[in-house]
């Protein structure tokens, strides 16, 4: 019998659209990471949670993945479908937003052995899971928001910027 992998994830976007972003994924049996952007959305910023967490665990178990973001279990496993049938173009033919990051998700579902699914569960109201994530989002947001303005300010490359740290900038 096989184990059920449960993971929660969270994003975290300081100034939307366009401010410093970060993701999170906490494994419910202990590994847990996160990471941040320059710039981006909320949207960004849950969809990368979501891949982050797939590619972590690619194994046969199964995987559920609870997330507070309707939009980004939407995308994953309701839209996604008619999205690749219609050429990833909306009902109404209009482009799907925040498309490669979406393929990169179906691709990573597509690739992993064991099944993945999605929980919607409420934000802000004491899941400790999710409240985990939501806080590792939020650090590795105001992070990248640190990061950035110290490259703004001393002019060198984010890489050289983070450099020491655990921070993973796309």
């Amino acid at each position: 019998m096989s184990v059920m992998i449960i993971v929660s994830t969270d994003g975290s976007c300081l100034r939307n659209p366009g401010g410093a972003i970060g993701w999170a994924w906490v494994n419910h049996e202990g590994p847990s990471a996160s990471g941040g952007a320059a710039a981006g959305t909320n949207q960004i910023a849950e969809l990368r949670a979501v891949l982050e967490a797939i590619n972590a665990h690619p194994g046969e178990e199964p995987m559920l993945i609870e997330s507070d973001s309707q939009y980004a279990i939407k995308c994953a496993s309701e839209w996604i479908t008619s999205w690749r049938r219609n050429g990833w173009r909306t009902s109404t033919g209009g482009a799907v937003k925040n498309v490669e990051i979406i393929k990169a998700i179906d691709a990573a579902i597509s690739l992993r052995k064991g099944p993945v699914r999605f929980r919607w569960v409420r934000g802000h109201v004491g899941n400790y899971f999710n409240e985990q994530a939501d806080t590792l989002a939020g650090a590795a947001a105001r992070e990248a928001a640190k990061i950035s303005t110290e490259q703004r300010a001393t002019g060198k490359p984010v890489a050289q910027a983070a450099q020491g740290g655990a921070l993973t900038l796309f």
